[in-house]
């Protein structure tokens, strides 16, 4: 089979992009052509000022886009395209291109751009679904949602309004991949049709045989952000019968500022890594004790839980979304409320006294590892969704 994966990817390379190129090597291990058509958000940074409003455009319709994929298109001809993140340089316009092609398209929805100029339903400091099926995001425009930016969230805005209304969504994309059950419920509550969504969970190669980290601690991995949660992260730090050690992994705007509030508080047994390259980062996952995921916001199918799984790490983490999930009570961690320091609290130290539970958890979540998370079986699932769509088409 001939593939072609479209995808932007961010400035911050994240579980997304993880996600797309793990797929590509996968298809091409098992025999596949894949063909890629990339766009990096480096490219704003060569972007002269009096470019933005044509670029901005470009957002909603990429004239050059739609271009070089129609060439791409019949240069290649692809059985099969398979798109990630269309926003802001590529476009929705592609869609039209593989459509006049005859080529069908299958959609994977990693976050909620479709629904939220933002992507993520997130809005000071709590999850917000207040564009969800409004004809123009105007709750996200006056909020200024997306980068602190009435302009940049206008362009996001616009685009989801222009092609809600030409039905884009419904008419050029032959299958949606949601990532959870969660997330497949939250686009047909927001009108994407419920008999052409599809769930395959994110999935995770096991990680290499090394030395674990010699000692006993918690793992945050992630990055330092509002939605998810490092400042409640050290407020229930603050709050333990016992000092518990914890390994913050990741960097991010809120870095700084956490940093400030671990020293204000005396937290001596909390320690901050950086960015770490993959393999360090999985060598801290399998040392771990357990996880914490103390997130804020609707998580699609965060790559960090499927990776302590594959390592056999027990996750703590927020009963909000997806989480609530593919995180088992009591079999493969714990769940507390979201924004719930006092219980995550109880919930760690809890962990912290009862390592035969904890080991007992880390055995049954790997066994969930192997049921739903492997290479192996997201290839499985990805080539019947490929099979399913071209047959539709």
């Amino acid at each position: 089979m001939k593939v072609l994966i479209v995808h932007n990817s961010y400035q911050k390379h994240g579980g997304e992009d993880a996600v797309v190129e793990g797929e590509s090597r996968q298809l091409e291990c098992h025999g596949h052509k894949v063909i890629q058509f990339r766009r990096h958000n480096d490219a704003f940074k060569q972007i002269a000022p009096w470019a933005v409003f044509s670029s901005g455009l470009a957002a909603v319709w990429s004239r050059e886009a739609h271009s070089q994929i129609s060439n791409l298109l019949q240069a290649e001809t692809p059985d099969i395209v398979h798109c990630h993140n269309t926003f802001p340089l590529i476009s929705p316009s592609i869609y039209y291109a593989c459509a006049d092609a005859h080529i069908p398209v299958v959609q994977t929805l990693h976050n909620y751009r479709l629904l939220c100029p933002k992507a993520t339903l997130f809005r000071d400091g709590g999850v917000c679904e207040s564009c969800l099926r409004t004809p123009v995001a105007l709750p996200g425009i006056l909020h200024a949602c997306y980068r602190n930016s009435i302009l940049q969230t206008s362009v996001a805005a616009t685009m989801l309004a222009v092609h809600s209304s030409l039905r884009t969504w419904q008419q050029k994309i032959a299958v949606f991949i949601a990532v959870s059950q969660f997330v497949r419920a939250k686009f047909i509550q927001g009108g994407l049709p419920a008999e052409r969504i599809v769930v395959k969970p994110n999935f995770s190669p096991l990680p290499p045989a090394g030395k674990a980290i010699n000692e006993s601690y918690a793992l945050f991995v992630g990055r330092l952000c509002v939605e998810k949660g490092p400042s409640l992260l050290v407020e229930a730090w603050k709050r333990l019968a016992q000092p518990v050690r914890l390994y913050i992994a990741g960097d991010g705007p809120l870095k700084a500022e956490v940093e400030c509030e671990v020293r204000r508080a005396g937290l001596a047994n909390v320690t901050f890594l950086g960015q770490l390259p993959t393999a360090e980062i999985m060598a801290w996952i399998r040392g771990a004790s357990f996880i914490v995921l103390p997130s804020l916001w609707f998580e699609g199918c965060p790559m960090t839980v499927i990776e302590a799984y594959a390592c056999g790490v027990p996750v703590i983490a927020s009963r909000l979304g997806t989480l609530e999930e593919i995180v088992l009570q009591d079999e493969t961690g714990l769940l507390f409320p979201a924004n719930d320091a006092a219980r995550l609290a109880e919930l760690v130290d809890w962990a912290w006294s009862h390592p035969a539970a904890l080991k007992e958890m880390g055995r049954r979540a790997h066994v969930e590892y192997q049921r739903n998370y492997t290479v192996e079986k997201n290839y499985s699932r990805l080539m019947a969704i490929y099979e399913d769509a071209i047959a539709a088409a």
